[in-house]
């Protein structure tokens, strides 16, 4: 459905006479910033340097893997071989690698609502059954051993995204720990979104790969490193995947492309650029905690991490997509509907992405504010 939204604001903005405020984009989780400046140039050097820029190896180019395995040791003082990196088409890529590799057709696949929608719908059409766990503001939407104790039968793999996207909450490092430490002691293949990483305020991240032996990692160069259309991400694998990982990545999609890889190398020695992202990012999300229950949004999730605010609007509408289609028809705010996310309480919940330009947050709260 978001991409309904988009379309909608896009014809929108598309529509608007000339000098017209034009629409907030608020739907989308793509960040305002390209890429950084230095991995930009080192795009430019590998076109100026007449390299072919072929094909590489499957899991992608050596020196890439070594720095993400280096990566790991910066942020998490973490260990892991270059050889269990896996470099992908965007985390998007990743996913299909990952089930396939970890999964049987049948097994079922168990993760927390609201969740990412391709998440079900990867799943689904690989032959898997996806078990949703209904998540609720106590356990700040993410699951829990508990919730996992309660399924029966046990599933065969479970999903965790920290932060996750709509919501923007986190699994803290002792909570992530003892769901890796359940799911590898009684054989679920645990699925860990790290996508987000980097992009967390308060709250401290821990790395799935550092708790867990069987653990499968994903994570991409889109949200923290502002890459989203150069389209790479890589995966940490767990020994026993690496083989059949390789082989699957081999025949659907040879490799990644080869100059996103060289500015995803770059992108890691751009860190003064990337945190004034973040505190941008911060910024932004401090402005709307404060300013959107004065529009009348008052129901936020916790905003530890990403750059959203899932908000509950039940006291005012049990109907989101008509929701969201009034804001941007009557303030030109474009924002998401929470039915991607929750099939069954999504109709109550809608999705504020905060990562635009800071003014345009601003805006956004004001006319919400008017219009509420």
């Amino acid at each position: 459905m978001v991409m309904d939204v988009i379309s909608a604001a896009n014809a929108r903005q598309a529509a608007l006479p000339p000098g017209a405020p034009g629409v907030i984009r608020m739907e989308v989780g793509q960040p305002g910033t390209g890429a950084p400046a230095g991995a930009v140039e080192a795009a430019h050097a590998a076109l100026r340097s007449g390299d072919p820029l072929g094909y590489t190896e499957a899991f992608g180019r050596r020196s890439l893997r070594e720095r993400i395995s280096r990566h790991y040791r910066d942020w998490y003082g973490f260990d892991v071989s270059a050889d269990r990196v896996a470099v992908t088409v965007g985390a998007s890529g990743a996913f299909p690698l990952a089930f396939l590799a970890a999964f049987d057709p049948g097994d079922r696949v168990a993760m927390a609502a609201p969740f990412y929608p391709p998440y079900v719908n990867i799943i689904t059409a690989l032959g898997m059954v996806p078990v949703i766990m209904e998540a609720g503001p106590e356990t700040r939407f993410q699951p829990s051993v508990a919730m996992l104790e309660r399924l029966d039968p046990r599933p065969d793999g479970l999903i965790v995204a920290s932060p996750c996207n709509p919501v923007g909450t986190m699994l803290h490092p002792e909570e992530l720990a003892a769901i890796a430490g359940w799911c590898h002691t009684h054989g679920v293949r645990l699925i860990s979104d790290e996508i987000y990483h980097g992009l967390h305020y308060e709250s401290a991240i821990s790395t799935a790969a550092a708790l867990s032996p069987s653990a499968v990692v994903i994570n991409s160069f889109s949200k923290y490193f502002s890459m989203t259309g150069w389209r790479v991400g890589w995966m940490v694998l767990p020994e026993d995947l690496v083989r059949p990982v390789e082989c699957l990545a081999q025949n659907m999609f040879i490799s990644a492309p080869y100059l996103s890889q060289v500015v995803a190398e770059a992108a890691f020695d751009c860190q003064d650029e990337l945190r004034a992202n973040i505190a941008g990012y911060r910024r932004s999300r401090d402005y709307l905690l404060k300013a959107l229950p004065e529009a009348g949004f008052d129901r936020l999730s916790p905003a530890e991490g990403a750059f959203y605010l899932f908000a509950d609007i039940s006291e005012r509408s049990n109907d989101s997509m008509a929701f969201c289609a009034r804001i941007l028809a009557e303030t030109g705010v474009a924002v998401t509907p929470g039915v991607d996310f929750d099939r069954t309480r999504g109709n109550r919940f809608l999705r504020f992405s905060y990562c635009g330009p800071e003014g345009d947050m601003r805006e956004a709260a004001a006319r919400l504010k008017a219009w509420g």
